[in-house]
């Protein structure tokens, strides 16, 4: 039977703030980390999977353990990306909605510094970063963490990997009294590293609902597919999903901007995702998505840390990514919060040997996608034009003279005999597509 968060320790006022959130019964990660952080002094490595409510596992026993009579700093939580700080920010503030009295801070990079320095000025219990901005803050001297009593790290196998050099001027800042938390979802030899550096030697480790990685409820697929038909056969899969969410992971910014700039032509709704973007062009982007009016989301791998987005029914990776933890992140993005979803793998002939060692090292089961045949892709292409033309907006600097001439043209016609004949048009065109799709799979055979 699941225990209750008051079976976990965790005080009326605190629970009285899930109920208003309707977070009644705890998680795997909560139900083994909560009594851990609230009863033991040792530092803590858990290993848990993203979407399964880690940010309550050590959010709520730091709320219900902070010294409101002290107005130093006392806990310092590090985000990767300023998305994921935002969302653990946002989830601090509504877990102690109840408790006036916890002050908490945000200080992100890719924004203005100087409203965080005079933020950092009254009194702040709790101050969730990002690695960068920290350390520029500590270097600025406008942040003491001197003192800290827990320093909590969340995604630390991203953290390590791109923020490396920011880390350890953070960590050099901190007492060596601290109590750290860290939280990741694989365990990469930087992870090991850097609790065999940075963690005490007596540290509790903690591994929740790792039985099957990158979550139970994930439907791994991988389709094969010849190079000249790998957007097409994208989008005919787009237009099977069509009003669900979803987000498409390529390797580099470069081919997300390429792969965004063709989804745009073919008006499918979507935008792109990455580090190189300015932070408003992100909040933007992020906002459209989950505000829903964007279906699609490329990006790249670190762009799209903190989408914490309950419904997102798939994730296609349009690259394979080049390592297992990564795959872990992108496929992680789909299925939370319990739901079902799809992560599907777009690949060629000479990655199709890569799924066996995916299969082998995360401990999944991919299953073939069945690709659309010719004549359901040059449909699906058909489709898109059709729409295009639909969503095309008028022009208004055409003549009415010239548009009179045109309209005598077609007067004649219904709507249906209209219809038939700019689709034939269409189809005489675009005759060369169907033949090179068969080519294809006959050179496939």
């Amino acid at each position: 039977m699941s225990k209750s968060f008051s079976d976990l320790g965790i005080n009326l006022l605190l629970q009285q703030s899930l109920a208003d959130l309707k977070i009644t019964v705890p998680t795997d990660i909560q139900e083994k980390t909560i009594p851990v952080v609230l009863n033991q002094t040792k530092d803590v490595v858990a290993l848990a999977k993203t979407g399964t409510g880690k940010t309550a596992a050590f959010g709520l026993p730091l709320i219900q353990g902070i010294d409101t009579e002290n107005n130093d700093i006392q806990a310092v939580i590090l985000a990767p990306t300023r998305e994921l700080g935002q969302q653990i920010y946002n989830n601090l503030v509504s877990f102690s909605a109840n408790i006036r009295t916890v002050s908490i801070a945000g200080v992100f990079g890719g924004i203005p510094i100087k409203p965080q320095i005079e933020r950092l000025k009254s009194a702040t219990h709790i101050v969730v970063a990002t690695p960068g901005r920290l350390a520029d803050l500590i270097k600025r001297n406008v942040i003491k963490i001197n003192n800290i009593a827990y320093f909590i790290l969340d995604e630390a196998d991203e953290m390590v990997s791109a923020h490396k050099e920011g880390l350890d001027s953070i960590i050099e800042a901190l007492p060596k009294s601290r109590r750290t938390l860290l939280f990741t979802a694989t365990m990469p030899g930087t992870i090991k590293q850097l609790v065999q550096n940075y963690m005490s030697k007596h540290v509790v480790h903690i591994e929740a609902d790792m039985a099957t990685v990158g979550h139970q409820g994930i439907d791994h697929q991988y389709v094969v597919v010849e190079p000249i038909e790998k957007l097409e056969v994208l989008l005919h899969f787009l237009n099977s999903k069509e009003g669900k969410q979803g987000i498409i992971f390529c390797k580099t910014k470069a081919a997300v901007n390429k792969l965004a700039k063709k989804l745009a032509i073919n008006k499918f709704s979507s935008g792109a995702l990455h580090g190189s973007l300015s932070q408003g062009i992100r909040d933007r982007i992020m906002g459209q998505f989950r505000e829903g009016y964007i279906d699609i989301l490329v990006a790249t791998d670190l762009a799209a840390r903190g989408i914490d987005v309950k419904d997102i029914a798939y994730v296609v990776n349009y690259h394979l990514p080049d390592t297992y933890d990564a795959y872990v992140h992108r496929s992680g993005r789909t299925a939370r919060a319990g739901a079902k979803g799809l992560s599907l793998s777009i690949i060629q002939q000479e990655e199709i040997d890569d799924i066996p060692e995916f299969e082998n090292e995360l401990g999944i089961v991919f299953n073939e996608f069945k690709k659309a045949d010719a004549q359901s892709i040059e449909e699906n292409n058909g489709l898109i034009w059709a729409k295009k033309i639909f969503k095309t907006k008028p022009n208004r600097d055409i003549s009415e003279d010239f548009k009179a001439k045109i309209k005598t043209i077609f007067h004649h016609l219904t709507k249906e005999e209209l219809v038939d004949k700019i689709l034939a048009n269409y189809l005489a065109q675009s005759k060369t597509a169907i033949p090179k799709l068969e080519d294809s799979k006959k050179h496939k055979k």
